[in-house]
């Protein structure tokens, strides 16, 4: 039985949380393996939407082991609101397990994330300001808090004493802000510890485990390839690597286990925040593309940027990342579309481009080459098997899939789980 990788294909928001969903019933184990409460998964189940910031979709499926990895970042509060709302809908979280290496978000790192970003001025980068990067940035810089640290009030409260003096420094005389009491943080934090410590462990026996026991496993991205901190469009990404080689580092698992890397696509293109989308659409029409498709974040509810479907940042995904199998979800979104346009290449000062330029500047300044299709004009919300969509959409996954170079296995033609049209398992 395989370890299989799900990893976004774009700028994240591919709707990941829909194709976990449809694999968790069969998967033993899905791990969560980087990023923190900036991402969000949204799943419809059984007529209720669900959103997940922190804890694995598969928490829905009581014979499902849901892992926190060591290379997420979490906000304790956070991850508690979440428990306590599953709870309230029904759902028990006692097969979430949390791994005492993950990192935490403090209470001064949001405020840093703001500060920093306003500092920026126009040359923001358009984070949620949940303080994702500050706390990756602690963790590199070796300061940071792990989540086993909760189980360890003595050594919380020697290293805080460090810790928030440089904290408070920065806050006071660069910022000029109020700064933070160490023994609110404490008293906060050893509450918060008493309720996580059923949860926290040592994932590292647990994930061997499943693998010699040769269980499914499912390690779940969060975001997308090109909001990788090395090969997406710097410096407008995230601060973890949300690649195949990222959930990798950040679960334990060796490159050896792995069987299977799926790739989530959107049918079109979306971004949340600043930095380049070269089919991006403008005014009216990226409007109506926007409506159409809900393009409203799940973590912070901005407006998402639109644009036509991008087959040079797919293709360098695709490769990037080694997918073998494609998830094509809300392809539905696009049937009203006469016309329909995909990006095959670009041009920059007289030359062709069919990868993504690391150059930033001339990334913003590509000109996209777009390839025209003529649409279906007609709603495949009840298509049950590759049968039933209209040839034209047919030809439309196809062509994606040629621009991918992978097969489209799993195709989402509306939000609910059964409005899915699954051509072959990823396993």
């Amino acid at each position: 039985m395989p370890v299989a990788i799900l990893v976004g294909g774009q700028w994240g928001d591919e709707g990941k949380g829909k194709v976990i969903d449809i694999l968790a019933g069969k998967t033993d184990m899905v791990i969560r393996s980087q990023g923190g409460n900036n991402a969000g998964h949204t799943v419809v189940h059984d007529g209720i939407t669900h959103k997940f910031h922190l804890i694995p979709s598969g928490i829905l499926f009581p014979t499902c082991t849901c892992v926190i990895g060591n290379g997420t970042v979490l906000d304790p509060r956070v991850l508690l609101q979440e428990i306590d709302g599953l709870a309230d809908q029904g759902i028990d979280s006692k097969h979430l397990i949390i791994s005492d290496r993950a990192h935490m978000i403090m209470p001064y790192h949001p405020i840093f994330d703001r500060l920093e970003e306003e500092a920026r001025g126009d040359d923001r980068l358009g984070t949620t300001w949940r303080g994702i990067g500050p706390a990756y940035s602690d963790k590199i810089r070796r300061i940071g808090f792990r989540i086993g640290d909760l189980t360890k009030p003595r050594f919380m409260e020697k290293k805080l004493d460090f810790v928030l003096r440089l904290k408070n420094e920065i806050l006071r005389d660069l910022y000029h802000t109020d700064e933070f009491d160490e023994k609110e943080i404490l008293d906060e934090y050893a509450a918060i510890g008493e309720r996580l410590a059923p949860y926290i462990q040592d994932i590292f026996p647990v994930v061997q485990d499943a693998l010699r026991a040769d269980q499914n496993v499912l390690l779940e991205g969060a975001q997308g390839a090109l909001l990788d901190l090395d090969f997406g469009s710097y410096p407008y990404v995230t601060s973890s690597s949300p690649t195949a080689g990222g959930a990798l580092t950040g679960s334990g698992i060796p490159p050896r286990e792995v069987d299977m890397t799926i790739g989530v696509f959107k049918a079109y293109t979306t971004r949340v925040g600043y930095g380049p989308l070269p089919t991006e659409l403008l005014g009216d029409e990226g409007d109506v593309l926007r409506e159409l498709g809900a393009e409203f974040g799940t973590t912070t509810g901005r407006a998402r940027r639109v644009g036509w479907f991008d087959g040079v940042v797919a293709s360098y995904s695709a490769r990037l990342n080694g997918v073998d199998s494609v998830a094509l979800t809300k392809l539905d979104v696009l049937s009203e579309y006469e016309i329909l346009k995909v990006c095959t290449g670009y041009f920059h000062k007289g030359e062709y481009h069919q990868h993504p330029m690391s150059n930033i500047s001339h990334l913003k300044h590509a000109e996209p080459v777009y390839e025209e299709l003529a649409g279906w004009q007609t709603s495949i919300a009840d298509a049950k098997t590759w049968e039933d969509l209209p040839p034209n959409c047919r030809r439309y996954v196809e062509r994606l899939s040629e621009l991918i170079g992978a097969p489209c296995d799993i195709i989402s033609v509306g939000a609910s789980r059964d409005q899915t049209i699954v051509r072959r398992l990823p396993y």
